[in-house]
């Protein structure tokens, strides 16, 4: 215990020492703070790349859209739109 003593006497040491447990710890910008946000940052790119495909294909269909044609097909496999005096069956595969 007697060799660290001298360490700690040492005013400029000791000064070091607790600011870089602040700064590492207590801080507003610790190193959680800085993990989480990293982190946070990553999962929001990751939406914005989701959305972006997702903003694409829905301008697609909408470009589709444009022809009388389209807009019935679209219908009809999308919504499940009907004629009269028709039924639709829908099959689903698991």
């Amino acid at each position: 215990m007697k060799k660290y003593l001298p360490y700690l006497k040492n005013k400029f040491i000791l000064a070091g020492t607790i600011f870089f447990i602040y700064t590492l710890f207590l801080d507003n910008n610790d190193i959680f703070t800085i993990l989480s946000q990293k982190l946070k940052l990553k999962e929001l790119n990751e939406k914005r790349i989701e959305m972006v495909v997702n903003l694409e294909n829905a301008s697609n269909t909408l470009g589709k859209l444009k022809y009388k044609s389209e807009v019935e097909k679209y219908a009809r496999e999308k919504k499940l739109f009907k004629r009269e005096n028709e039924d639709v069956f829908v099959i689903f595969y698991e």
